[in-house]
């Protein structure tokens, strides 16, 4: 299911709230929300996952074990290698900050890549000492994808219209529609 930041920033926000006001109950509240959603406790060791997550990252959350993020590997959306103990969750724990604006690539254990955008909110009891965090992944890889192929697409437009060549040029064309058409399809 897509979503976009401002939903996706409203149901993290909804699932922080039904931790916090219910720290027995909110499996059941989590469990409903449409998307990859875990939690942590103060320290960053994963607490909780929903079916979604296992989907996202490709692999078993282990509770009580995983520390800072469900994934196996991290990356930025540079490519760059992410630690785990800086990922935006970490961030949010340790700075008691929601962390927004960011993507992130996590690499599952069969070496797929998913695209990703956290949406990590921190914990507070009653007393405002951190608790712990709920963490919501939206996975973007589709979008990124099509605007990859269309950005290729437009590419090979702009080289059809520059070569002299006229093989070339036909050639070029035929990437172009053949791009386009991977991207509308979702490819």
């Amino acid at each position: 299911m897509a979503f976009n930041a401002t939903t996706a920033s409203f149901l993290a926000d909804a699932a922080a709230r039904a931790v916090e006001s219910s720290p027995e109950a909110f499996e059941e509240v989590l469990s409903d929300i449409p998307a990859a959603i875990y939690v942590t406790d103060n320290e960053g060791t994963v607490t909780y996952f929903n079916e979604a997550c296992i989907e996202a990252v490709g692999r078993m959350p282990q509770p009580g074990v995983d520390r800072w993020c469900v994934s196996w590997k991290l990356y930025t959306a540079d490519g760059e290698f992410l630690p785990h103990e800086r990922c935006p969750m970490a961030v949010a724990i340790k700075e008691g900050r929601e962390v927004r604006g960011v993507e992130i690539v996590a690499e599952r254990p069969d070496g797929t890549r998913a695209r990703l955008v956290p949406y990590p909110t921190p914990l507070f009891d009653r007393d405002g000492a951190l608790c712990g965090a709920v963490n919501l992944l939206v996975d973007i890889t589709d979008q990124r994808n099509a605007d990859f192929l269309a950005d290729r697409a437009d590419q090979c437009r702009q080289l059809a219209a520059e070569v002299d060549d006229p093989h070339a040029s036909e050639m070029l064309a035929l990437m172009a529609a053949k791009y386009s058409e991977q991207a509308r399809k979702g490819d």
